[in-house]
């Protein structure tokens, strides 16, 4: 039995979620999102509880029964509180500021920068040194940094680029001078 798929998903006050064809709806403060269902995998919801079964112990149904479980728990846990990636600009003259729906970013090229950001995702720059990039969405929060990040990584000798928040970057010794 799957360690993840069997634990019950608990909703929070104010969330709720309804069954559909194939499908699941999880509403709560924040918004609502909704997506398909795998069929070697199946949802019920018992009061206050979202249960995920499988048919059998074939190992691909293993596997999706944890993958359904863990995306409806993500899907529950970002309506009622929201998911964040922090970012972090290292750099002389590196900077970004969020303009509504997109990040204005100076990185040391010739021209400045501007990612649109995706639906649904959201952009504050509290310092022009940081990102912080939320959304109800993991899957897309997560993308819209890694593709923040992939703009400019950072690099080993000096750690220019833009890392996240809790990233650690490994450096490298330069040149030993003659």
């Amino acid at each position: 039995m799957s360690r993840i798929g069997k634990m019950p998903i608990e909703l929070p006050d104010k969330t709720s979620a309804q069954l559909g064809d194939g499908s699941i709806m999880v509403q709560g403060p924040k918004g609502k999102l909704e997506f398909d269902l795998d069929q070697r995998a199946s949802v019920k919801i018992e009061g206050k509880q979202i249960i995920v079964e499988r048919p059998d112990d074939t190992r691909i149904s293993r596997a999706v029964h944890g993958m359904v479980r863990a995306i409806i728990a993500n899907a529950v846990k970002g309506v009622s509180e929201g998911f964040s990636r922090k970012l972090e600009i290292n750099g002389v003259g590196y900077r970004a500021e969020a303009k509504g729906k997109e990040i204005h970013l100076a990185l040391g090229y010739s021209h400045p920068v501007v990612y649109p950001l995706p639906e649904g995702v959201t952009a504050a720059t509290p310092a022009p040194t940081q990102i912080v990039l939320e959304g109800i969405d993991k899957q897309a929060v997560g993308l819209a940094a890694a593709q923040v990040r992939a703009l400019r990584p950072p690099e080993p000798y000096k750690g220019k680029g833009i890392k996240y928040a809790e990233e650690h970057i490994r450096r490298k010794v330069g040149k030993t001078g003659a």
